[in-house]
């Protein structure tokens, strides 16, 4: 019998739902304190079906142990500024109670032979369905915003080679990453004055809405007065 993938995905497209919506409130909650929120952005997304099956075939995953095998179907991805970000957000999803963490894997301290880095926990997340609760398997990936922009170019490449790079792509690929740490680690000694200039920026930004728009202020002046005007006026003049 042919399995209902739409049926199957159903209850990962809610929790990956749910999973943004909450980790976007803590940073609008980060944000409402004028504090610095570790989350930059988030995105999401529940696995095709084509790359589901696929894994299944390579890693030989039966398919009655596809909810407990394979724990990157519905995948959660955190943005941070800084590496120190990338800890924070992890300690945050280990407090809280709506999730529970399986497994942490930290590629940031210890990169993957190929470069990559980023820092991977596995949760169980409880949805609730229309009679039952139902618990998700979901891969959290966090990583600062120059180890996305590496991991991006690498997996498009990946569909170009598939996963056999030439030598010399493969070692640019490795400078490029270590060059994308540089970065951070840099960016890292810079956090203070960094973070200094945001506030500095943000407060800016509020107290420019907050002053008045002299053009409009004119503007509902002149309408203001052109309306007494009229209101004066009797019957015979109007």
């Amino acid at each position: 019998m042919e399995k209902n993938w739409s049926e199957f995905l159903m209850p990962y497209n809610q929790a990956v739902d749910e999973l943004k919506l909450k980790f976007r409130a803590v940073r609008k909650q980060y944000q409402t304190m004028g504090e610095h929120s570790p989350i930059e952005f988030v995105t999401g997304r529940v696995k095709p079906v084509n790359s589901i099956i696929e894994k299944m075939q390579r890693r030989y995953i039966r398919e009655e142990l596809l909810e407990t095998d394979m724990q990157d179907i519905a995948g959660v991805r955190i943005m941070v500024q800084f590496v120190d970000d990338i800890y924070e957000v992890a300690n945050l999803i280990r407090q809280r109670e709506d999730m529970r963490v399986l497994e942490e894997r930290d590629y940031v301290s210890n990169s993957k032979p190929s470069g990559y880095r980023s820092y991977h926990i596995v949760v169980e997340y409880p949805i609730q369905l229309l009679d039952h609760e139902k618990k998700i398997l979901a891969e959290i990936q966090v990583r600062t915003l120059s180890m996305n922009f590496w991991a991006t170019i690498e997996h498009s490449l990946n569909y170009k080679y598939q996963g056999e790079f030439p030598e010399d792509i493969s070692a640019r690929l490795k400078r490029t990453a270590e060059a994308s740490f540089m970065l951070d680690q840099e960016m890292s000694e810079i956090r203070e004055e960094v973070q200094e200039a945001q506030r500095i920026y943000a407060a800016s930004q509020v107290e420019n809405k907050q002053l008045p728009n002299d053009h409009s202020t004119k503007e509902s002046s002149e309408n203001q007065t052109t309306k007494s005007l009229d209101d004066n006026k009797t019957d015979g003049d109007k």
